[in-house]
């Protein structure tokens, strides 16, 4: 028996001479020139189909996929309005010529910009226009059957042949009964047996593109009717998921404030650790908040949220963002009476969370002579203090080793009562006067914990207490297209594999009666591309089948006196 005789690639012309056995090998679309629908000479009409056919294509696809990774790329590196109103507004101060540019083309808004959401919309139109009809032209393919054998099977990129003393039919049942074993679909189709096999890589094919469908819808489903929002909490607050309690939200277009999930927590305690030496002193080893939440009709429940570990109520979940430390204070007038106690959160400004803020004591507050009036401090506070001697102050580790808290007052309005927002971090001084010692120099003391700072002219005192507590800040996100972006994504990946490692291939073993008598048996395989585990395939194919239809022996040599011409 010859080993295979054939290898290579069928060029086009030769798959045209095979005619149906190597058509339907795939489900793609052929591609044709304007011209092949008539070009300028339809019209319009002619060249609406033929636009529709190239956007349909799988190339066109593609290329719009490409397109949107492309543009999703400076909705990554530029600030998005949508993410940060904050950020975006710093980035144009700072950026005074470039910002004008990139409102213009919308980089501050991409995802919801025309030319995003053209090609997003496009892709859709192509994905959906390319796998409709071929999909049910792959259903028209499983409910058909192989096709039969060429006429010259010599042709096929995988070919071998023998001769045998078994009978034609004989060995087209072995034939069938082999391919069948080897799980190709198979029939017998005039004087040959045709199989097919590989059909899951059309599947696969077909699979990887719905699959991208499923993730562009689970995507707009998401952005259409998501939620953020955050908050900040101080150790023994709580929280309520109710729009008035966020700190900040930002919702879909199709969002209702209806779809916010009833439940809130208490943030019980936040456990925060840290590397005492090393290259890697101050990482955070422990970063988690203890915290009792309800969900309505249901009894409270205990729980830690950690970084990457959220709280999961119903379909909402609750991230652990960041963390800082609430100096508590206590304020009184000149009178001696307490006008606020309260712990102040104060926002870090570096790793080892040196943290600046803002107390504002709005109300209940009399100068000494009875007259209403606003303070406010300006607050600089180190967890571990140092820099003493040096004129400034920071922190050289993130834990409270060494806690000190600089205050500087003022006395005046904090323009809090003209019903504009503002940011409690920081103070309003336009109104303000600076509080001043006997000898006119503007006052601003360090405050251990316990220690107190008397404000001149009898205007009373602020109080560092010993008591510092921590706050955490949370995230409270609902994105109801996760779970169907997930199941798209894998869903694409198994598509993606089936697609790229499984060939379809064909098939045909042919047997016919030769004229010296004996039957020719011939073998060969068609795939959809070169393949070297092809012409494998068909020689194991074929040696398991001449072992039940092995080679004839050939004819014996006449006797030297039987020759003719000899005497």
């Amino acid at each position: 028996m010859s080993k295979t005789e054939a290898t290579g690639a069928t060029d086009a012309g030769d798959q045209q001479d095979l005619g149906e056995a190597g058509a339907q090998l795939s489900t793609a679309p052929k591609e044709e020139a304007p011209s092949a629908v008539g070009g300028p000479t339809l019209g319009v009409v002619g060249w609406i189909r033929w636009f529709w056919r190239q956007l349909t294509s799988m190339r066109v696809a593609l290329i719009l996929l490409f397109l949107l990774s492309l543009g999703a790329v400076p909705g990554s590196l530029i600030p998005q309005t949508s993410a940060d109103e904050l950020k975006v507004t710093q980035f144009k101060a700072a950026h005074p010529t470039l910002s004008p540019i990139y409102d213009k083309l919308q980089l501050f808004d991409v995802y919801s910009s025309v030319w995003f959401s053209a090609i997003y919309i496009l892709l859709f139109v192509s994905l959906i226009g390319c796998i409709v009809p071929r999909t049910w032209q792959f259903v028209g393919q499983l409910r058909g059957r192989p096709p039969g054998a060429p006429g010259r099977l010599t042709r096929l990129p995988a070919y071998t042949t023998w001769r045998t003393d078994s009978e034609p039919e004989q060995v087209r049942e072995a034939a069938l009964a082999l391919l069948k074993s080897r799980r190709f679909r198979a029939h017998t189709v005039g004087d040959a047996v045709a199989a097919e096999k590989g059909y899951l890589r059309e599947v696969g094919n077909l699979l990887f593109h719905i699959a991208l469908i499923v993730m562009l819808v689970a995507f707009a489903w998401g952005q259409l009717l998501k939620s953020e929002g955050g908050k900040l909490i101080v150790e023994g607050g709580g929280f309520s998921n109710t729009l008035t309690q966020y700190d900040d939200f930002k919702s879909g277009s199709q969002f209702s404030t209806h779809d916010l999930e009833p439940f809130g927590f208490t943030l019980d305690s936040f456990t925060g650790t840290y590397e005492k030496a090393g290259p890697q002193r101050g990482t955070a080893r422990t970063f988690e908040a203890a915290v009792t939440y309800f969900e309505a009709g249901k009894k409270e429940k205990k729980a830690v949220i950690r970084v990457n570990e959220p709280l999961k109520v119903g379909d909402s979940k609750v991230y652990l963002i960041a963390h800082g430390y609430a100096p508590v204070v206590t304020v009184k007038d000149g009178r001696g009476a307490v006008v606020y106690r309260g712990a102040v959160p104060l926002l870090p400004i570096d790793n080892n969370i040196t943290s600046t803020g803002a107390i504002k004591v709005m109300d209940g507050y009399r100068d000494k002579n009875g007259k209403k009036q606003q303070l406010g401090f300006q607050a600089f506070f180190v967890p571990t203090f140092a820099g003493a001697g040096k004129g400034s102050m920071f922190s050289q580790f993130p834990a409270l080793d060494f806690p000190v808290m600089a205050l500087t007052g003022y006395t005046g309005d904090l323009k809090v009562d003209g019903g504009l927002p503002q940011n409690v971090y920081q103070l309003d001084k336009t109104r303000m006067k600076q509080f001043t010692d006997k000898d006119g120099n503007k006052l601003a003391q360090r405050l251990l914990p316990g220690e107190t700072m008397t404000l001149p002219d009898g205007a009373g005192s602020i109080t560092f207490e010993k008591e510092i507590k921590e706050w955490a800040s949370f995230t409270v996100t609902q994105q109801p297209g996760d779970g169907l972006a997930l199941a798209g994504a894998l869903a694409a990946i198994a598509g993606l594999s089936a697609s790229l490692f499984i060939q379809r291939r064909r098939v045909w073993v042919r047997a016919v009666r030769g004229d010296d008598g004996t039957t020719v048996v011939e073998m060969a395989g068609l795939g959809r591309s070169e393949s070297a585990k092809l012409p494998e395939e068909l020689a194991d194919l074929a040696v398991t089948l001449h072992a039940k239809a092995p080679t004839a022996p050939e004819p014996a040599e006449p006797a030297e006196a039987e020759r003719p011409g000899n005497k």
